[in-house]
């Protein structure tokens, strides 16, 4: 029976991070990581209906001695980089918690997680570090100090990192959606026209998936318009 690779997500108990998950159960065995250990077994009771073997990890991706403890050393072919947070308010009415939270997550965990498991892909001369960015990592917008902040290192840690590890053979990307209907929006938000999570999920599957000798390092995936309503036709 062929081995399958081994793919890590963060973030994987819901949203953006739950539909990679089971995108890629399809053709990998997973480890998830979150800190809610009962909604992690959820997606790994769906992950595990698809065939694939499935491990998690209950640890809070910006907890970095945490972090250095449960992932060093794990065999890891794909690294999916989703855990995020967004708390979008002018800078002046941002708390100090809410700003080092953001860059706890959004940026020091891009660290701590690669950290971990990246020396193994370098060692096997193998391996895909794939980061969830954001169209934001190129725009701005009002209330957008932190999260765009964060976004915009997301673009140059990953190419960075690109041209540090492509001569070892380990792949990077950086997949930038626009809107996406998740519960970072507050209630009572239009998400009829944005994209859905699983369309997250076929990007990360076609990066991770593309030939050794072939690197999909940006790919930007945005709703058709906030006019059409998905299921429009065109």
């Amino acid at each position: 029976m062929p081995v399958r690779p081994v793919a890590l997500i963060t973030g994987a108990s819901r949203g953006i991070g739950y539909a990679i998950a089971m995108k890629l159960a399809e053709s990998h065995d997973l480890i998830l990581v979150a800190r809610d250990a009962e909604k992690l077994e959820i997606a790994a009771e769906e992950g595990r209906k698809q065939g694939a073997q499935v491990a998690t990890v209950a640890v809070d991706v910006s907890d970095f001695l945490a972090v250095a403890t449960a992932l060093t050393g794990l065999h890891v072919d794909v690294l999916v980089n989703n855990a995020g947070t967004a708390t979008m308010r002018p800078f002046l009415d941002m708390t100090a918690a809410e700003w080092h939270q953001m860059v706890d997550v959004n940026v020091n965990a891009l660290y701590h997680v690669t950290r971990a498991v990246l020396p193994g892909m370098v060692q096997r001369g193998r391996g895909h570090v794939c980061t969830i960015g954001s169209t934001a990592g190129r725009n701005t917008f009002v209330g957008g100090t932190a999260y765009t902040g964060t976004k915009h290192f997301v673009m140059g840690f990953t190419e960075c990192l690109m041209l540090e590890v492509r001569d070892a053979g380990v792949g990077v990307s950086v997949i930038m959606p626009g809107s996406v209907d998740t519960d970072l929006f507050p209630p009572g938000t239009n998400t009829s026209w944005m994209l859905e999570a699983a369309n997250v999920a076929e990007a990360v599957a076609f990066a991770v998936s593309a030939p050794p000798h072939m690197l999909v390092h940006r790919l930007e995936v945005r709703p058709l318009s906030p006019k059409r309503p998905r299921g429009t036709a065109r």
